[in-house]
Formats: C-alpha cells, sequence, structure tokens
C-alpha cells in the first residue's frame, strides 16, 4: 500500500543525516539529496493549491538544488543509475517554472496596480486577467505532472535510491589512492566554482546583459555548492554566503526585469502590452538601479576581506 504524503515526508526525514567531514562523497551526496527531496515533498500539496505563492516557489528551488548536486556530484554514481531521476526532475523543474514565472509576474504588477491612483488601477485588470487565467492552465499541467504514474514511480524508486547506501556508485577509475572524502573533495570544488565567478573579472566592466546572466549562473552554483556543505564548513562561511547571496540577488533583478519584459510580449497580445507601459516602464528603472549598484558589490565580493571568510571556513575541513 503507497504512504500518504505525510507518512512519506515522516518517514524520509526520520532518515535525514547531517554530512561529516569523513564522509564519501557518494554518500554525502545521498545524504543533501535526501534533504532536498523532504522539501519538495513539503511542498508539493501547497504547489497543488496555489494558496501561497511561495509553495511552487520553495518546491522548485529544492527541486533546483537536486539537480544542482546531479551536476556536481553525478561522477560519483553510475550514470544508468540516475539518469531516470534526472529526466523526471527535468520535466518536474519545467512545470514548476511555467506557473512560478506567472506568480511573480502576477504578484509584482499586482503591487505597481495597488501604488497606482485608483482611477488607473482597472486599466491593468485586463492583463492580471489574462496572466491569471494563463497561470491556471499552467498549474493544471503541473497538477497532472504530479498526479501522474511517472512521478508516483519516481517519488518510490528515488526514494528507495537515497536510503540504499551504495546503491548506484560508480567504481574509482584508475589505481591508487584517490580522493573520496569530503575535506578532500570538497575544497578543490569550491575553488572551481570560484574561479568560474572570478574569470569575470576581465570583462565586468564592458558586460552586457549575456555576459551578467552567465556570470549570475556561476553565482548560484557557487552559492548551491558552498551551501549544500555549510554544515561542515566553518562559521565564516555565512558571512560569505551573504554576499554571495547580495550579488546574486543584484543579478537576478537585472535578469528578472528582461525576462518579465520578453515573456509579457510572448504571453500578451499588443492592446494589453500597451496597458501596462507604466509597469514596463518600471521594470526598465529596476534594471537600471541594479545595474547602477552592481559595481559595488563586485568589488566587495573580490576584496580580501570577503575572500578571507572563504579561506577561513575550508580550514575546519583539516
Amino acid at each position: 500500500m503507497a504512504l500518504s504524503l505525510a507518512e512519506r515526508i515522516e518517514k524520509l526525514s526520520a532518515q535525514i543525516q547531517p554530512i561529516a567531514a569523513e564522509d564519501e562523497m557518494p554518500e554525502a551526496a545521498r545524504k543533501v539529496l535526501l534533504a532536498e527531496l523532504v522539501r519538495v515533498f513539503k511542498h508539493e500539496e501547497g504547489s497543488r493549491t496555489g494558496e501561497d505563492i511561495e509553495d511552487v516557489h520553495d518546491m522548485r528551488v529544492a527541486t533546483r538544488r537536486i539537480r544542482s548536486i546531479f551536476r556536481l556530484l553525478g561522477p560519483y554514481f553510475k550514470q544508468s543509475a540516475i539518469r531516470p531521476y534526472t529526466d523526471e526532475l527535468r520535466g518536474l523543474a519545467r512545470a514548476l517554472g511555467e506557473v512560478r514565472d506567472l506568480d511573480v509576474l502576477i504578484e509584482d504588477i499586482g503591487a505597481f496596480q495597488a501604488a497606482l491612483k485608483a482611477n488607473k488601477r482597472a486599466g491593468l485588470q485586463p492583463a492580471l486577467d489574462a496572466l491569471d487565467q494563463q497561470r491556471q492552465v499552467a498549474r493544471q499541467a503541473l497538477i497532472e505532472v504530479l498526479d501522474s504514474r511517472a512521478y508516483r514511480r519516481f517519488v518510490k524508486d528515488f526514494s528507495k535510491f537515497l536510503t540504499s547506501s551504495g546503491e548506484g556508485v560508480k567504481s574509482p577509475d584508475g589505481v591508487g589512492v584517490v580522493p573520496s572524502q569530503v575535506r578532500h573533495v570538497l575544497p578543490g570544488m569550491i575553488h572551481q566554482r570560484l574561479a568560474a565567478v572570478l574569470a569575470y573579472d576581465v570583462v565586468i566592466h564592458e558586460a552586457d546583459a549575456v555576459t551578467l546572466h552567465a556570470l549570475r549562473i556561476e553565482f548560484k552554483r557557487l552559492r548551491y555548492t558552498i551551501s549544500l556543505f555549510d554544515d561542515v564548513l566553518g562559521t565564516t562561511i555565512s558571512d560569505f554566503i551573504s554576499v554571495v547571496k547580495d550579488v546574486q540577488d543584484c543579478l537576478g533583478h537585472m535578469n528578472d526585469a528582461a525576462t518579465a519584459r520578453a515573456r509579457l510580449h510572448s504571453l500578451l497580445d499588443e492592446a494589453l502590452i500597451e496597458s501596462l507601459a507604466g509597469y514596463i516602464k518600471s521594470l526598465d528603472e529596476k534594471e537600471t538601479e541594479a545595474r547602477a549598484n552592481f559595481d559595488q558589490l563586485w568589488t566587495n565580493f573580490n576584496s580580501r576581506k570577503i575572500q578571507q571568510k572563504l579561506s577561513n571556513a575550508l580550514l575546519s575541513l583539516r
């Protein structure tokens, strides 16, 4: 007999364990994956109902983190063992993303509408209504994914995979001593992600929107890599993550404005777009403001003081 959602959450939550510096990387991956899968399940019901838009957001973030873990630590597993899970997660992420993007647009336009004088608010309502209808369609598509046989099989098999030590682990290539514990492997992983971010320093002052979007992705990967293992890092890591988040958020505001403009033009007809002229102008202003703030945030991130916090945090692994 299949477990209910509440029973599934309770059973898996009881098996979550903290990462230890001496953990083998595949088992550390299993631990962080299980914690993220439980987060997916905790927001499943709310994502169905839409009563709180943060449920879709949180479920999407957990799904993204799982996919990031597989990109980072997938080489420790046989590809045949994890491919069914990554394939299902890709479809789930797509369905969640459609709802989330509309949630953000509707909430943001609604906030802009609320700040207008009463005689101007009604002009935005047809656009909001049209977007809400599209959100209902997107939510129904999400529910169909969650009700599918493929998703039920994913829930059962992935839960078993994450609670079965040694399952699907790839044998080390080559001979001799190979780094395999968190304390030995993690510093190199983090510095690789950090290097991918710092490489942008040579182009940052002339960076266009495409380049800044790529940098945002690299910051996201750096933050995910660190936050997944923050249990075994020193206390200064929280300060470093905070600075990374500030830069990532600033880049996110720029990207969100550009994405919102493009998405509105793809979703609405010309008349409704025209009614949103004031809102679109506000997006332009937000993007300009974020770009003006970015240089200082980037300088702070690159400072010796902030980079030292990461170095100190990594020393806890020794």
